[in-house]
């Protein structure tokens, strides 16, 4: 059977996007914590996009994708908007996995292993 096209009024799906970790209710994707992370240190710093894109010398749109977690950029371009927003690479490394450990630990939480934690403590 062939394929057709969407209706004209209707963008097509992107079939080669994996969901998002909220999209299906397990961890987050590394993208999306990366990309979440460069935004608010972007806003942190009061830059638009053009600017921090410009620095790292990528489109904005490509920035943009980045942040909402639709590009899996490759490292030279995670340097590239480390280096912009001037963070090493080992910065920003850390800053997303602390922003997973703290997903990890809220789902854990909210799942019922609030009690694991009690008796740890």
């Amino acid at each position: 059977m062939a394929d057709t096209a969407p209706p004209p009024n209707q963008a097509p799906q992107d079939a080669t996007r994996e969901p998002r970790g909220g999209e299906t209710g397990g961890e987050p994707l590394w993208r999306d914590a990366l990309g979440e992370c460069l935004r608010d240190l972007r806003r942190d710093r009061g830059e638009k996009l053009t600017d921090t894109a410009g620095r790292a010398g990528i489109s904005p749109q490509y920035l943009s994708e980045i942040e909402r977690g639709m590009k899996d950029p490759s490292s030279e371009m995670i340097a590239a908007v480390a280096g912009a927003l001037e963070l090493t690479l080992t910065d920003l490394t850390v800053a997303v996995a602390e922003r997973l450990r703290s997903f990890e630990f809220t789902a854990s939480v909210g799942a019922g292993h609030r009690a694991y934690y009690a008796l740890a403590a």
